[in-house]
């Protein structure tokens, strides 16, 4: 694909995506919305076993671009801002949060600066986050009037609680790296130099692993929050017993007795 503020690039079977506008410290507009979607739509191809989302010089994401909010109130009104609103968390949700969910592979947030607002969210639905020394996470929304969007009212409970949640919502004060990982809202935090390439690497490492099993969970995860017991058990159940025609896993077992690393190859 090709766009001026969302990069796509392969490392062999890893896809990463980078949000490219640096002058608004990655701030998201209607474009590099649609853009993101459809680079994420494009990692469904099967030659792509893990993606890793990040932002340019040393920012992950600012969230929407709140002049574009400005602009709109100024022309349309409040009806208009609403109409732009509406169709911007429509877009952000179907094709960017739900598409990253349903992505049967993992995604990885390298989070090398600000995540605030639709950043925040964007870097939450991700499965892992790995932060730099030197990133922050903030709400943001509370700051200028505004409910969350970008699924951070699911995720956000489910990660820290749903008290820490609020907490973090109205309080609007940045949460430094080593604190977020503390709530367990990231999974590392690295030193801000060779940040790039530890991520890149632990990126690399996901997309060398048994990528069918690790989409084939992620499913079961998120599908865990609406089942119950017995439902799940059955969805577990059918899971395991399906695996079994992959390749990766005749290599997992047949590497497991033969006492050497596996070679899986995600198919």
């Amino acid at each position: 694909m090709t766009s001026t503020h969302v990069d796509f690039t392969r490392k062999d079977t890893l896809a990463v995506i980078t949000l490219n506008r640096p002058e608004a410290r990655n701030a998201l507009t209607p474009d590099m919305v649609a853009d993101l979607g459809q680079a994420i739509k494009d990692c469904a191809r099967p030659e792509i076993r893990a993606v890793m989302l990040t932002g340019t010089a040393g920012s992950f994401c600012a969230g929407a671009d709140v002049k574009d909010f400005v602009e709109n109130l100024e022309e349309g009104g409040p009806e208009g801002l609403s109409q732009h609103l509406h169709n911007l968390a429509d877009s952000l949700h179907r094709n960017i949060i739900m598409g990253i969910r349903q992505l049967e592979k993992p995604v990885i947030a390298a989070v090398n600066g600000v995540a605030a607002g639709a950043g925040f969210s964007l870097a939450l639905c991700c499965d892992l986050r790995v932060a730099s020394s030197d990133a922050r996470f903030i709400m943001a929304y509370a700051g200028i009037g505004c409910t969350a969007d970008g699924g951070s009212t699911y995720m956000l409970p489910r990660l820290v609680g749903l008290s820490k949640a609020m907490e973090i919502y109205m309080a609007r004060q940045p949460i430094g790296a080593e604190y977020a990982r503390e709530l367990g809202l990231v999974n590392q935090v690295c030193p801000s130099e060779g940040f790039e390439r530890h991520a890149l690497e632990m990126a690399t490492q996901l997309a060398q692993g048994p990528t069918l099993a690790y989409g084939r969970v992620k499913t079961l995860f998120d599908n865990s929050w609406a089942a119950g017991l017995e439902e799940q058990l059955d969805a577990e159940t059918e899971a395991i017993s399906k695996i079994v025609f992959t390749g990766d896993f005749q290599e997992g077992v047949k590497a497991f007795t033969q006492k050497r690393m596996p070679w899986f190859q995600g198919r």
